[in-house]
């Protein structure tokens, strides 16, 4: 897909005012976030990229805009996953409700910044060397096999650890353990102290980038064109602030959500390893966009409904295990 910088500009400037649109209308006044508000713009969002899609079909053909669709499913779907680790930062930072929306706000948008600098380096060097999809293929490949020995080990529930650069940071910046509403910086007998906020900000935005580094080279294995890698990312984090409030008491039933990501980065994975052998002038097919996008959502329906059945067994099985202990201590009494 042939895109101009005309073009490049009037999509970043269109992000830049919706962005700016969603926090006058939505995030400039701290407030709990409501299930019915959270629920508005995640629709808002999704339609957004959903015309987005409509837009690259009608101006540019169904091949982009399937890539696009393929791009945004993938990446939606393990930004959910990124929920789970955001409730355990918010819980290890004490973020008051109230501010929860400013910090996954700007931790959002330093993530979107800091995955532009990741495609970008990605896309030069795809465009050069493309036995790079033979490394980006074993790496989802080999991301998938962990995936699911973590699901399998329980590994999902361990707690946050702070990454090296919000280490160095704490390190070499004073701060203060209390929060002064959304203010980033107070000063205190003299003294210039970094808060929690922006500590947490920082958290939520380098830990997406650590996810990041198999979401990017995922979404190289649907599409080589930057345009579409850069906007399905925009589309797919720009509503993942409105997410975290919609579901994010949910996430934690998602049971099997691991397992499906991991068949969708080992599915895309295989994908990269036998495009680089065409690529290489080997003759084995290829998997369509199309068929791409058929199986990654036939695996999220798959992983939601019995992720949903799972947690209803479960929920129920403890309610009987509780409905015994009592009866069981009313006897003894």
């Amino acid at each position: 897909m042939d895109v101009s910088l005309g073009l490049w500009v009037m999509t970043v400037l269109g992000l830049i005012a919706l962005i700016a649109l969603d926090f006058f209308i939505g995030g400039r006044k701290p407030h709990e976030v409501s299930l019915k508000e959270a629920g508005i713009w995640t629709g808002v969002w999704v339609a957004l990229a959903v015309l987005f899609g409509i837009g690259l079909l009608l101006f540019a053909g169904a091949e982009p805009a399937g890539e696009f669709f393929a791009g945004f499913i993938t990446e939606k779907s393990l930004s959910v996953d990124n929920l789970f680790i955001f409730v355990l930062i918010m819980g290890k930072f004490a973020v008051p409700a109230a501010y929860q929306q400013r910090v996954l706000m700007v931790g959002v948008l330093i993530a979107l910044v800091l995955r532009a600098g990741f495609i970008a380096a990605g896309a030069a060097i795809v465009a050069n060397f493309f036995w790079v999809f033979y490394l980006f293929g074993a790496f989802l490949i080999w991301t998938a096999w962990k995936l699911i020995q973590e699901a399998r080990s329980g590994a999902e529930d361990e707690e946050f650890e702070e990454n090296r650069f919000l280490k160095a940071v704490k390190r070499r910046a004073p701060s203060t353990d209390k929060y002064h509403g959304t203010r980033l910086f107070i000063v205190e007998n003299g003294q210039r102290l970094m808060t929690p906020m922006l500590i947490v900000m920082l958290a939520i935005g380098t830990t997406d980038v650590l996810f990041a580094l198999d979401s990017i080279p995922a979404i190289f294995g649907l599409t080589q064109d930057p345009y579409i890698v850069f906007t399905a990312n925009a589309f797919a984090l720009m509503g993942l602030r409105q997410l975290y409030f919609l579901i994010g008491g949910l996430v934690k039933k998602l049971v099997h959500l691991s397992y499906g990501l991991s068949v969708i980065l080992g599915f895309i994975g295989v994908k990269l390893v036998l495009h680089a052998l065409h690529e290489s002038g080997v003759a084995v097919p290829e998997i369509s966009i199309p068929v791409s996008l058929g199986v990654i959502c036939a695996v999220l329906v798959v992983t939601t409904v019995t992720s949903l059945r799972a947690a209803r067994r479960l929920a129920a099985a403890e309610e009987a295990a509780g409905t015994t202990d009592a009866a069981g201590a009313h006897r003894h009494e």
